[in-house]
Order: structure tokens, then C-alpha cells, then sequence
């Protein structure tokens, strides 16, 4: 067969787009070279290529960006929609191949090929049917296709028009321009058909699995129309016998559905729905059931928050919060870091051990806004109810779960930080132990199915940073504290006090009570006299509290004064004014080298403090009495600290009989039942040999140790609080145990550096360091070692 000759047409790129033979399109023509075609054609009977672009978004498409093979096409009619747009009807006539790109402007023009179809053989013709068939089948299943689209496949007999046809009438969403084009470039009539046929195929597959899915979907919407109706039915006959409303029961239920329970806990809440259901409203066990079901739907079952641990990020948070401890800070990130790397996400379960007011509960809060999770207290201080730990069972009249469960209701989700706040403040009494509680909530190996009595079901704690305080770490049953890892959080200085009010407690004060710096300004000079003066505290809230009356003050002079007062600057003299006179004096400004007196340190809840032991002598028959307010430790101390006198008389150059002739009585003033009674022992013997000598203890020299009867100076708790104590007194001077020199790896190297400490292991090393020159002595008897010698 000869080839077609070539011929010259005018070229109309389309985009998004395949125009087929024998089909008639419109189509929107607004790029400029386009408007030119069609205003030049326009009213005339002329032929146009219509070419599908290769890539959709070019402007101003050249033969570079178009396909090879279009379809040459009669303009129908053009209609002016604006001055640059057009809506142009295309009536399709044959296949074409562009042999030479002629020319871009005005517009795009080419030399063409027009491509003549061969004569099908009966086998297509065969196909041609088959296809048929299945599109009437598709027709079916897809209403979105036009209506006449169903008559036409009867009409149209050759194979290559019925592939054309139905390529064209085929939905956009469900044929690709890509798939349309490869159709439009197959020339052989039986290529175009098997391409129809497989586009066919494959959605008539699609489309009859939709249809599967969406019966099922009006199958089950069937179904909940039946139930809902047979559930309207119901209530109506709930609500003539009086029963329960369904409406919330249903509500319950479907709380219950989206709290994803576990299995147990769902199973638990779907039994107690059902006996919900068959309740008298008015009763109390309907309420009782009620609120169990409605603890059980609002626990974090399931809901956690992404953990973000980055050593970095809590090292900055722990900076920006608090000031100095920065032991406690190192342990802290240390801890992190073992989180961090471990892939259970578990560690240790920190113990903040500390007097009040230091920042305890507050590093909890900083941790937790570090690792970026929720955070909750549990406050235990006065508990004595082991089920507050592990809730009440249900059969008791205003039953509620633990508070490890509120908790986390409180928090709403399951692995937060929560802070055990005073875990050595628990008792026991006949309703149980909450310590012992406590073991299965702290333990790893437990706590992942604890239950609690009220709701009967496990729930998983395991993912929960557990962190607790304390004051008095003896106070905390060893089972318990076998538990955690305990991290000393000691007083603050002087220095840090004084950082710490500069930094958090002024402007926070300033904040809450309306005012600015502009109106109130605290001095280096006021802040210090308050710190010395006014507060004598291991921690700063006493401190905060004066700082609040201060702003108060003020706060009510602007408010007198209608907000027009001077700006007020707190020097000595407004201080005073406020605060009224001083309540607390330098301790060594009071005392004077005294026989008979000994300075001593003690633990209590504020941390170390200073302890005077004074005793006198009377004529008697060898009694000796102590008072204050003393614990039987302490008495045991002054008892043991005096026969060790009467066992060295001969030594301290004593009358053996010393006691038969005299009474002595020890007193120890503000002794507010220390905590480290024991740590006294020293402390009395040096006033006991001071009285007896008559040799002035110095003032300016603290001491601490336990004694034995053999002379042996033990080790004792709370180093760092006391020498903290001893530096805030004003005193630069320690006598301490030798075993306790490691502890001072604690202490801030700023105290240490003004301090001045005396270790000593036996009682012989201890009187040449706090014992003036004596007085008067009796001749002829050896000294103890150690001691001073005569003036």
C-alpha cells in the first residue's frame, strides 16, 4: 500500500487531555499561541492537529515537549468566553504522525502523516465482541459514565471505533492520559483493542470488589438502623418501667470502646455494663457500677507521651530551674543517661533525701519537663491506710482507687513522672502498712501487673518514672529503701541563698504581687541582712516568705498612694521597719570562752544546726541529770561521755573520787530532738573535762563525733548539713571523726576553702583543738595527751 502524502497543519497542544477519531470534545484554549490558532480559524472549515503535551505545565510547549501522534480534527465551533480565552468544540477525524515540525509562531505548525487503518481480521472482530460484552459490564457497575455511551456500543461495528469509543467515553480518574495516549498510538487495530480490553479488565476488577466492600458496609449499616430502632424500642419500654436511661449507658459504652482497654480490663467493663443495664437508676448500686465504669474508661490505658530524653536538655533544664547543687544535678543526669541508653527505658528509682525547702519536689518537675512527659505528686506525708496505696475494695460505702491510680487518671497518661513526696512521713497502724504497698508499686518486676483493689484488673505501672523525697531517711522502712538509689540534696550557703533570691524568689514575687523593678528594688546590702538576720534555714523558703512581706509592704503603699509612690529601695533601715527586729544573731557573737561549755552539732528537719552543751557542778553525792529536750540516745551519749571522764580522772589530773562529792547536770538548749543524738558524745565530754579543768572551750570551734568507752571517736551522719550549719553560724572551725573525711567530697568547694577541719580517730586528739589554756590545776599528775598545756 502507498504511503499517505504529507500535509501542513496548524498544531493545538493539549493538556490533561487525549482527543480521539470520531469523538467530539471541548476544550478551554487560553495560552496565547493557542488564541492565535483559533482566532485565525475561526469561521472556517479547516483542520487543526490536536497533539497531547508530554509535560502537562509548560507554557509554551514546543514539538520537544509534545507527543508524536495525534489526531487531525474539524473545529466545530469556537466560542468567546473573554478577550485571551476560548471554549473550542473538536470533532475527531483521523490518526496522525508528525513528520517535520514546520514552524512555532504565530503558532505551531507541522507537516503530518495521516495513518489509514487495514481492513480487522475475523479473529478481532471476536475481540471487538468480547469487548463489548465487558463494558456493558462495566456499564453496570459505573453510572458515571453517559448514558448513550450504552446505545452507541450497539452501533458502532468496526473493532478500531469501538476501542476509540470507549477509550474516550472512559472516565478521566480511571484511565491515565498515559494509558490514553498508548491507545491513541496503536496503530494496529488488534494492539488498541487488547489495550482496551485490559483497561476494561482491570476495573471491572476494581469495581466489583468496591461493590463487595460497600455491600458489606450497607449490609452493617443495615443492621445498626435494625439496632438502633430495636435500642429506641427498648428505651421507650426502660423509661415507662422506670428503668435505667439508656442513653447514658450508651454513652458509657462508648467511652469504654474508644479507651482501647486491654482485654481483662474490657472485659471487666463490658460485664458491669450489661448488670448496668438491668439497674434501677435510683438504686446505689447503680452508681456504685457506674463510677467503676467510668474509672475504668478514663484511665490511661494506652496513652503515652513521646519521650524526648537528651542528657543536654536536662542538664538545661536542671540549670534553668535551680541554682548550685550540683552533685545532685551530675547524679541526676547520670541517671538520664542510663534511660537514655537502656531500650526499656528503666533506671534506678531516685530517693531526694534533704531538709525542707531545698528544691526536692521541684527537681521532680524539672525531670519531667526534661524528658517531655506529664508529671504528678503523690503526697504520703501522715498516710497510715495501706489502701491508699492500693485502693478500697468496692464493697465499701465511698470506695475509690489508690492514689498511684488518681494519679495517673490526673495526669491522663500511663508513663509520667511521679513524685512519691514524703515517703518517710507513712505510718502503720491496724488498717496495714503503706510502705509495704509500695514494694510491689516500686519494684520493676512486679509493678508491670499491680492491681489495684478497687478496679480488680492489672494495669501496667512499668513505664512510670517513679521519684521520691524525704526528710529523714531512717525513718524509711529498709525494705523500702532497698528499693531506691538515694541522692542527698544538702542546704544552700550563704552565697547560693543569696544567687537564688537575686534569680527566682524576687522576680517571682515581684510577679505575684503586681510589681515592677521600677517600683521596688532589693540591695545586695538588704538581701544579705535578710538571709543573716531573718531566716536560719537549710533551704529558702523561709527566705521567699520575707522577701512576699517585703512586696506586700510595698504593694500597699502604692496602692495608698494611688500608684504614684517613689520607687522603693529595701535598705537596712525599710528591712527593719518591716521585718521588725532581727531574729537571729551570729551565734559566736553570743558566746564568750565559757568552762563548762562545749559548742556541738546536730541534725534536725531544717538540716544541721548548732547545739550548746553546758554543764555545771553542785555539791551532791555523784548524780548526774541531763535534760532538754533529749532522746534516749542523747542520754546515753551524756552518760557514756561522763564515765569516760571518771575512767581517765588520773589522766585529766583529777581527784579519782571526783563524783562522790558533786553533782553534775547537762543541759542541752534548743536540742529539739535531733536526729543524730549520738554525734553529742563528744561534744559533752570536751564541756564535762572544760568544767572540770576549768578551761574555757573555745566558741569558734564546732564539734561532732560518737564516742566509745574505750576512747574512740566514730563516724556520724549528715556531714554536709552540719558543716553547712557551722558556716551559716558564722563559725570557720570543725572537729570531725576521721572516717568522716570522705564525706566532705560533698560539701561546695567554696564552704570548704573558708573552713578550717580537725580529724581526729581517738578522744586524746580532740581537747588541743577546742580547750584554752586552763586554769588553776593540780600538780603531780601526768597530762592526757593532747591536751593544752598550762597557761
Amino acid at each position: 500500500m502507498a504511503p499517505t502524502p504529507t500535509e501542513r497543519v496548524a498544531i493545538l497542544p493539549l493538556r490533561n487531555s487525549v482527543l480521539f477519531p470520531r469523538s467530539v470534545v471541548p476544550i478551554n484554549v487560553g495560552r496565547p499561541r493557542s488564541v492565535q490558532l483559533v482566532e485565525q480559524l475561526s469561521g472556517q472549515d479547516a483542520l487543526v492537529g490536536v497533539v497531547t503535551q508530554r509535560v502537562p505545565g509548560a507554557l509554551s510547549p514546543t514539538f520537544d515537549d509534545l507527543h508524536r501522534v495525534g489526531t487531525l480534527a474539524r473545529v466545530v465551533k469556537v466560542i468567546r468566553l473573554g478577550p485571551d480565552n476560548y471554549s473550542v468544540v473538536l470533532n475527531g477525524v483521523d490518526r496522525f504522525e508528525i513528520v517535520e515540525p514546520a514552524g512555532l509562531e504565530p503558532y505551531l505548525t507541522a507537516d503530518i502523516r495521516r495513518v489509514s487503518e487495514a481492513t480487522p481480521e475475523a479473529d478481532v472482530t471476536e475481540l471487538a465482541q468480547a469487548l463489548r460484552e465487558r463494558t456493558r459490564q462495566v456499564l453496570e457497575l459505573l453510572p458515571d459514565l453517559p448514558r448513550e455511551t450504552a446505545s452507541i456500543l450497539d452501533n458502532v461495528r468496526e473493532p478500531g471505533a469501538l476501542a476509540d469509543l470507549i477509550a474516550s467515553n472512559f472516565p478521566e480518574e480511571q484511565a491515565s492520559i498515559q494509558r490514553r495516549q498508548e491507545i491513541l498510538e496503536a496503530f494496529d487495530v488488534r494492539r488498541r483493542v487488547e489495550l482496551v480490553r485490559q483497561m476494561i479488565d482491570h476495573q471491572l476488577e476494581v469495581l466489583e470488589v468496591k461493590g463487595r466492600i460497600t455491600s458489606i458496609v450497607q449490609e452493617e449499616m443495615s443492621r445498626s438502623q435494625r439496632e438502633y430502632v430495636l435500642r429506641q424500642q427498648l428505651r421507650n419500654i426502660r423509661e415507662e418501667l422506670g428503668e435505667a436511661d439508656d442513653d447514658e449507658i450508651e454513652a458509657l459504652r462508648e467511652r469504654v470502646a474508644l479507651a482501647e482497654l486491654p482485654p481483662e480490663a474490657e472485659k471487666a467493663a463490658r460485664r458491669q455494663l450489661g448488670r448496668l443495664s438491668g439497674m434501677q437508676p435510683q438504686g446505689a448500686e447503680f452508681n456504685v457500677t457506674r463510677s467503676y465504669v467510668e474509672w475504668l474508661a478514663d484511665l490511661p490505658w494506652s496513652r503515652v507521651s513521646t519521650d524526648r530524653i537528651d542528657v543536654k536538655e536536662v542538664q538545661r533544664c536542671l540549670d534553668e530551674d535551680h541554682y548550685g547543687l550540683e552533685q545532685v544535678k551530675r547524679r541526676i543526669v547520670e541517671f538520664t543517661a542510663i534511660r537514655q541508653l537502656r531500650k526499656d527505658k528503666r533506671g534506678p528509682i531516685l530517693l531526694f533525701v534533704g531538709p525542707p525547702g531545698v528544691g526536692k519536689t521541684s527537681l521532680g518537675r524539672s525531670i519531667a519537663r526534661a524528658m517531655g512527659r506529664r508529671y504528678g505528686r503523690i503526697s504520703l506525708g501522715g498516710v497510715r491506710d495501706e489502701a491508699e496505696i492500693r485502693g478500697h475494695r468496692r464493697t465499701y460505702v465511698g470506695a475509690l482507687p489508690g492514689r498511684i491510680i488518681q494519679a495517673l487518671k490526673k495526669v491522663g497518661t500511663r508513663n509520667p513522672v511521679l513524685v512519691l513526696d514524703e515517703v518517710d512521713k507513712m505510718g502503720a497502724d491496724v488498717r496495714g502498712d503503706p510502705a509495704a504497698a509500695l514494694l510491689e508499686v516500686l519494684d520493676p518486676a512486679q509493678n508491670d501487673t499491680f492491681v489495684d483493689h478497687y478496679l480488680e484488673v492489672p494495669f501496667d505501672l512499668s513505664q512510670i518514672t517513679f521519684l521520691a523525697t524525704a526528710n529523714y531517711p531512717r525513718d524509711i522502712p529498709e525494705a523500702l529503701k532497698d528499693r531506691l538509689e538515694v541522692i542527698e540534696v544538702p542546704g544552700y550557703p550563704r552565697t547560693d541563698k543569696l544567687k537564688i533570691a537575686e534569680r527566682f524568689l524576687i522576680p517571682k514575687q515581684l510577679s505575684e504581687h503586681g510589681l515592677t523593678t521600677d517600683q521596688l528594688e532589693f540591695t545586695g546590702e538588704g538581701l544579705e541582712l535578710i538571709v543573716d538576720s531573718y531566716t536560719r534555714e537549710a533551704g529558702v523558703r523561709g527566705l521567699e516568705r520575707q522577701v512576699a512581706s517585703i512586696c506586700r509592704d510595698v504593694a500597699v503603699r502604692l496602692a495608698e498612694g494611688g500608684g504614684s509612690t517613689p520607687k522603693v529601695v529595701t535598705d537596712t533601715d525599710h528591712i527593719e521597719r518591716v521585718l521588725g527586729v532581727a531574729r537571729f544573731r551570729p551565734e559566736l557573737a553570743e558566746r564568750l570562752p565559757t568552762a563548762g561549755v562545749a559548742t556541738g552539732l546536730g541534725l534536725n528537719a531544717a538540716g544541721g544546726e548548732l547545739l550548746f552543751v553546758e554543764v555545771s557542778q553542785m555539791p551532791g553525792k555523784g548524780n548526774v541529770s541531763v535534760t532538754g529536750n533529749l532522746r534516749d540516745v542523747m542520754r546515753e551519749s551524756a552518760t557514756t561521755a561522763v564515765s569516760l571522764v571518771r575512767s581517765k580522772a588520773e589522766r585529766l589530773m583529777l581527784d579519782p573520787a571526783w563524783l562522790s562529792s558533786i553533782d553534775l547536770h547537762v543541759h542541752v538548749p534548743r536540742a529539739r530532738a535531733s536526729q543524730d543524738a549520738a554525734s553529742l558524745g563528744v561534744p559533752i565530754f570536751v564541756a564535762v573535762v572544760s568544767l572540770l579543768l576549768s578551761a574555757p572551750a573555745r566558741p569558734d570551734v564546732a564539734i561532732t563525733g560518737e564516742l566509745t568507752l574505750r576512747g574512740s571517736v566514730l563516724p556520724v551522719e549528715g556531714v554536709q548539713d552540719k558543716i553547712l550549719a557551722t558556716h551559716r553560724a558564722g563559725l570557720r572551725e570543725v572537729v570531725l571523726p576521721e572516717r568522716n573525711r570522705r564525706d566532705l567530697e560533698e560539701v561546695p568547694k567554696e564552704i570548704l576553702n573558708e573552713m578550717r577541719i580537725h580529724f581526729v580517730s581517738r578522744l586524746d586528739e580532740v581537747l588541743s583543738h577546742v580547750l584554752l589554756n586552763p586554769g588553776v590545776k593540780p600538780q603531780g599528775a601526768e597530762p592526757l595527751a593532747g591536751a593544752a598545756p598550762p597557761g
